[in-house]
């Protein structure tokens, strides 16, 4: 099955990645500035930053021909060179290397760095979160190349936010419910949800996209056989049956089924984890042990992601991107209607 793709890439975004080392094995285009989120008009879309994210096979050379081309993009540690940055890249945080704020084309972008090693990685095994989260949520793909392990590695990624979503929701319920459970996985734990982000953001990333979610994720509903799936009345039932929930439970994605039984096996047991899995299947509470397991994988890739990206923005950039953050936040806030209001 191939990835359904959102094709016009627009001029705009070719323009931006002719500034950039073109061996890139995958680029994608996310976010506020790049899908009209509930809330804002494209006035304001055309205003916010532009995201992205690069997977490359080579880190050392793409960020060696990087700085010839765009030396300007990087922070104070442009000095250390492309095998130091390639290290930070790959030793600290999500593996993902970000430069912010940085104007190209006449737009504000962010762009953030991944070996296509570690992406397949995070989109088997879950094991940061970080881009296999985003690319749960629909991106206009850019770039992608015939790399059959990353074609199969992005599939199984779509795949595994349906079978971690089904264990979350009740038995019957409908394609919207599924979308902003999907579209929270990556957001569950995450501690700029406290501070820094939006609190309707998943609600306002959903309403305003359902048929781009429709065209990710329709073929993966048609073909589950865990889910009974009605496009025309966009309603589903999934098995909840102990039984159901194990398969489901065996299909989740390594790092997450290590974390689940982390949270049920008392320390010093050491039971394998089929036999974990088995009980969590039987358990009442199934669904929000395997949200715990995920806010556990989520809470600590993006704090520790957070921490580097001070170093790899620079000081002046980070405090600039977290009071737009903050901003944001604010409006939102600002936007919710109070008790009062709605009674």
């Amino acid at each position: 099955m191939t990835l359904p793709t959102l094709h016009n890439t627009g001029v705009i975004y070719r323009r931006i990645l002719s500034q950039f080392p073109q061996d890139i094995s995958l680029a994608f285009a996310y976010g506020s500035g790049v899908f009209k989120q509930h809330g804002t008009n494209q006035g304001q879309m055309e205003k916010n930053m532009l995201d992205f994210v690069f997977a490359v096979d080579d880190p050392v050379t793409w960020h060696t021909m990087n700085l010839l081309q765009n030396r300007k993009h990087y922070s104070i540690l442009k000095l250390l060179g492309p095998t130091m940055i390639s290290s930070v890249q790959n030793e600290h945080g999500a593996s993902v290397y970000y430069n912010t704020l940085v104007p190209v084309d006449g737009r504000i972008i962010k762009y953030g760095v991944i070996s296509t090693e570690s992406l397949i990685d995070d989109l088997m095994h879950w094991k940061t979160m970080y881009v296999a989260g985003r690319l749960h949520k629909p991106v206009r793909m850019l770039v992608q190349n015939e790399n059959g392990k990353l074609r199969a590695a992005l599939v199984a990624n779509l795949k595994s936010a349906v079978t971690a979503s089904f264990l979350m929701l009740p038995e019957s319920f409908t394609e919207e419910d599924l979308f902003l459970q999907i579209a929270g996985l990556s957001y569950a734990g995450d501690f700029r949800m406290v501070f820094g982000e939006d609190k309707s953001k998943v609600a306002n990333i959903v309403k305003d996209n359902i048929q781009h979610f429709r065209i990710l994720y329709s073929n993966i509903l048609r073909d589950c056989p865990q889910v009974v799936y009605k496009p025309q009345q966009g309603k589903l039932e999934a098995d909840k049956s102990p039984e159901g929930q194990f398969i489901q439970l065996m299909a989740l994605p390594r790092t997450l089924q290590q974390r689940i039984t982390k949270l049920v096996d008392p320390p010093g047991k050491n039971r394998d984890v089929e036999e974990i899995l088995l009980q969590v299947a039987q358990d009442p509470d199934c669904g929000a042990v395997v949200q715990q397991g995920i806010s556990s994988i989520v809470k600590s890739s993006s704090i520790t992601q957070s921490i580097k990206g001070i170093a790899t923005a620079g000081m002046w950039k980070t405090v600039s991107y977290s009071s737009k953050k903050l901003m944001k936040m604010w409006k939102g806030w600002r936007r919710k209607p109070s008790v009062s209001q709605m009674s």
